[in-house]
């Protein structure tokens, strides 16, 4: 009830500017870097937008800018009221917000929206807005497997009573994803292994798990070999795309044969992309040819989206990208911060393990940008166009800003109590 009063109260003063900034505690560093994020995503949508706003609204270049300036006022708005909650509020919904995801993923799989032979969205009713399950899902699972973890870790090393309970929601949450997004399911999955690492988990329990998943890996990168081999070979090699799930394993094989091998026809699939954003890369020089210069958001598909870390660094070149990759690194290790000076287990591994999941689809994306790593469907996390993977990745880091400001309420307790000693 508290926390619902703290939100309430939020609201109410959500545009009181003096109350705001005095409410507003948590990592001072982190709030900044989130701020720097987004000012680098409105200079980075709108230089990625500008020709295809003028396509499609007749010349209104700014559209698209005036929508990711909304997109990132209700994100921030977003961050202020879920790190006014006391954290421990969001392990008593964690179960159910977990129970809730499940029956979406399956809804997303048979009912969704589909594209490239994949479902991964939903349509709200009324307003009419897609948002992909798996945004809440992850953000669902992290949050009970920060609660799983400080509950078990008297028992953590024991396989039936420690390790099965929280592999499984793991495991359940990865393969309703996985159909329609390997690389996110992957993504995740690692994500959740380093957390249990880190939460004691058996290190031979997570080698079998690590084992047994580099399995269906092996078969994929095996196929992927077996077709480049068959030189161009006719239809009956690759897989027909008569489902959903036969159309993504299509799709995954030559994602990862054009990445191993490169490939002869690229205009039609996704090394098209991955060689225009080497040509972004490489325009790009050390300094950048400047913002709004960039020529190859005119012909790099999804420039704003997945591949928006590219147009960032063709206009500000080397230095611009690895400015962006040093944020991504410093809220990481504000992250970790957290997580030392936190006394509870809930709070500090559920600030870990939403600090790890954006870190590391950071770093996905900027890889697949620079090729070392096959094409994924993974954002920019505050950077890419917004969407519902915004406004997700927003919820997470007011989380963990929730856990800061807490543990901050506590060491300033603490403090006082010292000094009437």
């Amino acid at each position: 009830m508290d926390a619902v009063k703290d939100i309430r109260s939020g609201i109410k003063n959500a545009f009181n500017t003096e109350h705001i900034i005095s409410k507003t505690k948590g990592d001072r560093v982190i709030w900044a870097l989130v701020v720097l994020l987004t000012l680098a995503s409105l200079l980075a949508v709108y230089s990625a937008t500008g020709s295809l706003a003028y396509k499609n609204y007749k010349g209104n270049t700014e559209i698209y800018l005036l929508k990711q300036v909304l997109f990132i006022i209700g994100g921030i708005f977003l961050i202020y009221l879920a790190h006014l909650a006391n954290y421990t509020y969001y392990s008593k919904v964690a179960k159910i917000a977990f129970m809730l995801s499940i029956p979406l993923l399956l809804y997303t799989l048979v009912f969704g929206v589909k594209m490239n032979e994949g479902s991964r969205w939903i349509r709200l009713p009324l307003i009419n807005m897609t948002i992909q399950t798996s945004d809440f899902a992850k953000l669902a699972l992290f949050v009970y497997l920060a609660r799983l973890l400080s509950k078990k870790q008297d028992v953590i090393k024991d396989f039936k009573k420690g390790f099965l309970p929280v592999i499984t929601p793991v495991l359940i949450t990865c393969a309703l994803i996985a159909p329609a997004n390997l690389s996110t399911a992957l993504l995740l999955g690692a994500s959740c292994l380093l957390l249990m690492f880190i939460g004691r988990v058996s290190t031979k329990h997570l080698l079998m798990t690590i084992g047994v998943a580099l399995i269906p890996i092996a078969f994929l990168i095996m196929a992927a070999v077996v077709r480049h081999g068959k030189d161009g070979a006719n239809d009956e090699v690759h897989v027909k795309k008569g489902s959903t799930l036969f159309g993504r394993v299509d799709t995954w094989i030559g994602r990862v044969e054009s990445f191993i091998y490169g490939s002869k026809d690229d205009v039609d699939n996704d090394a098209y992309q991955v060689n225009q954003a080497k040509i972004a890369i490489s325009k790009g020089g050390f300094l950048g040819v400047g913002p709004g210069n960039s020529t190859t958001r005119d012909y790099l598909p999804q420039a704003y989206n997945d591949f928006i870390y590219a147009i960032v660094i063709e206009e500000y070149g080397l230095a611009g990208g690895l400015f962006i990759m040093f944020i991504y690194l410093v809220f990481l290790y504000r992250c970790i911060r957290i997580y030392k000076r936190c006394p509870y287990a809930f709070g500090a591994f559920l600030a870990l393990g939403l600090s790890f999941t954006l870190a590391i689809q950071a770093v996905a994306n900027m890889a697949v940008t620079v090729n070392l790593f096959p094409v994924t469907g993974v954002t920019l996390p505050l950077v890419s166009m917004g969407g519902s993977s915004f406004f997700f990745t927003c919820a997470a880091i007011g989380i963990i800003l929730s856990v800061a400001r807490n543990v901050e309420q506590l060491e300033g307790k603490n403090d006082e109590v010292e000094i009437k000693e």
